[in-house]
């Protein structure tokens, strides 16, 4: 990409596509294309036909998408098949019908199997049976990353896809309802804190262990492989590293500096046991990931006190 070169970041008011934009930005390119959900509804292919048409952007990073924890995709599986499948192949197909040189495509870690062995291979997916709260999301990606293999296939679209792991930092959706776990932990430690409470209950067992990536990294990783990766498979994009959600919450209340108990309520759903991502491939193109999970912690909070955290 040269900096002058038009880039779309589908979805630049999300918690990727804001990093997307902030990534590039500090990298020195200037002509990025965004628009709001109001401005171009990804939804309606007539409006993102016209849209490319008119514009012609170059690259485009596709970080659009509906996304939510347990409690949202239990509670909306339609939206969530629905809407991501609309957004994806709307943009995808009008990027290649435009002439668009390249297309990044993010995917979720969730596309592999529930018990896939660990750490996760690129090549686990479709092995086995997915996690059944989050299936029709994962289906949904598992679409996306395999329409941008067929038009490599069929058109040679030079259309790549990255799988990020779990992903935290500023910007995240706190909403206690469709919130992933270290916002939503955040806010349920801060509240307890802020309103002397003496313990904080966490959903399932703490037993299950995640990995987790500040999202600047994810948008340093994505513009490497916009630079350095061309080729049909997806790539993982994680930190090589895990721990228990009974250590997370710990972590979590020392960096919110609650002193009460921490208590796990084991009849709500732990979902997948562990998901570890083999970043092999993704090191060997020569990424590595620069923000320490504490470090992430403090900053994202940090965020959330200062632009949300009244309640």
């Amino acid at each position: 990409m040269q900096f002058s070169d038009s880039i779309f970041v589908a979805g630049h008011r999300g918690l990727v596509g804001a990093a997307l934009v902030r990534g590039l930005r500090a990298a020195g390119f200037t002509n990025l294309l965004l628009r709001t959900s109001a401005e171009l509804d990804l939804r309606e292919q007539a409006a993102v036909r016209q849209f490319f048409a008119t514009e012609r952007p170059k690259y485009v990073f596709l970080a659009a998408a509906k996304v939510g924890g347990i409690w949202a995709n239990q509670t909306s599986p339609a939206d969530f098949i629905r809407d991501n499948l609309q957004i994806q192949t709307n943009v995808i197909d009008a990027a290649y019908r435009s002439g668009v040189q390249k297309l990044l495509f993010l995917g979720s870690s969730c596309i592999y199997p529930k018990f896939a062995a660990q750490p996760i291979r690129e090549e686990s997916l479709l092995s086995g049976s997915l996690e059944p709260t989050n299936e029709f999301y994962a289906i949904a990606k598992i679409a996306g990353l395999k329409m941008c293999a067929a038009y490599r296939r069929q058109y040679a679209f030079d259309a790549i896809s990255a799988m990020p792991t779990n992903l935290y930092g500023p910007g995240d959706n706190f909403n206690p309802e469709t919130s992933h776990v270290i916002p939503a932990l955040l806010r349920k430690f801060h509240a307890a804190k802020m309103h002397g409470e003496k313990e904080v209950v966490v959903w399932g067992t703490g037993a299950p262990r995640r990995e987790f990536l500040h999202v600047d990294d994810l948008a340093s990783a994505c513009l490497h492989l916009m630079q350095n990766y061309s080729a049909e498979g997806c790539v993982n994009v994680g930190c090589g590293e895990d721990l228990s959600i009974l250590e997370l919450a710990g972590l979590v209340a020392d960096v919110t500096e609650f002193g009460g108990r921490i208590v796990f309520d084991d009849s709500r759903p732990d979902g997948t046991p562990r998901k570890l991502l083999d970043t092999s491939l993704l090191d060997s193109l020569g990424w590595a990931p620069s923000i320490p999970l504490r470090q992430g912690l403090e900053e994202t909070y940090r965020w959330y006190a200062e632009h949300a955290g009244s309640s």
